[in-house]
């Protein structure tokens, strides 16, 4: 009780001595202060109502240099394969509406989509981007999958253990393409191959001191083999065939996440 009274008190004294500062205050510099602090907190909650509400629409397309993802970039965009294969030495950047949407009606939000190069030396152009990304699809080619199952699963554990990723939980779609070739290996092999080879590097990354380590994050959970679902944000699996069109499940995901 008295150390109740002791704060009444205090205050007390604190508030008195707040009226007689501000009393000593002359009118035009105290209106003009309010006015500030009126003003300040008028932009902070503006600012932040603007915040939420402004979504990325910007989808990255990433993988291997020879995957396809420049003929999805342009399946997407116009329906045209433009040809087949084409290897990009720099990042195909536009913001439209789905081809296959562009017959609705009704107001339909565009996609910024980015076909970020696949080249080695040319990786950290994804890094420009990651930031501003609502979701990557990650594109594999299904029928020279063997061959490239390493460096995909190497590619594809950088992005997965990126800062930008994992605290903005980005979701990423793994996408197989080129499954219409009868040779062509499906999702469930691809999903299961990539997933052993993520676990070797886990094994022997976290053998590697911290300071030798490039990766913001560890993913997986202790003591049990590696899944895409123990990965912090969402990944999924999907077929595609850039060639001949097939790109349902590729927009669905994207439609997904960028609400049209």
């Amino acid at each position: 009780m008295e150390n109740l009274e002791d704060l009444k008190i205090l205050a007390e004294q604190w508030s008195h001595q707040g009226i007689e500062y501000l009393q000593k205050i002359p009118p035009t510099q105290l209106y003009v202060a309010i006015g500030v602090l009126l003003l300040t907190t008028i932009l902070f909650l503006l600012s932040i109502r603007l915040f939420r509400r402004t979504k990325s629409n910007t989808v990255l397309l990433s993988g291997l240099s020879g995957s396809g993802k420049t003929v999805l970039f342009y399946q997407l965009r116009d329906g045209s394969s433009h040809q087949g294969t084409v290897t990009s030495m720099e990042p195909n950047e536009g913001t439209f509406i789905l081809h296959s949407e562009k017959a609705k009606k009704g107001k339909i939000k565009p996609v910024h989509l980015v076909d970020v190069p696949g080249h080695s030396r040319l990786r950290p152009k994804l890094e420009e981007f990651l930031p501003q990304a609502a979701a990557i699809v990650f594109v594999v080619d299904a029928l020279e999958f063997l061959p490239n199952c390493r460096a995909a699963s190497e590619y594809l554990y950088d992005i997965l253990t990126n800062a930008n990723v994992v605290k903005k939980k980005i979701p990423v779609l793994l996408c197989c393409n080129k499954t219409d070739k009868l040779t062509a290996h499906t999702k469930e092999f691809i999903r299961k191959q990539m997933e052993k080879e993520i676990e070797k590097l886990r094994a022997s990354r976290s053998a590697i001191s911290t300071a030798d380590i490039a990766n913001d994050f560890t993913i997986g959970i202790e003591g049990e083999v590696f899944s895409f679902s123990h990965c912090y944000n969402k990944v999924i699996v999907a077929e595609a065939s850039g060639l001949n069109g097939e790109t349902v499940q590729v927009q669905d995901f994207i439609r997904e996440y960028i609400k049209p």
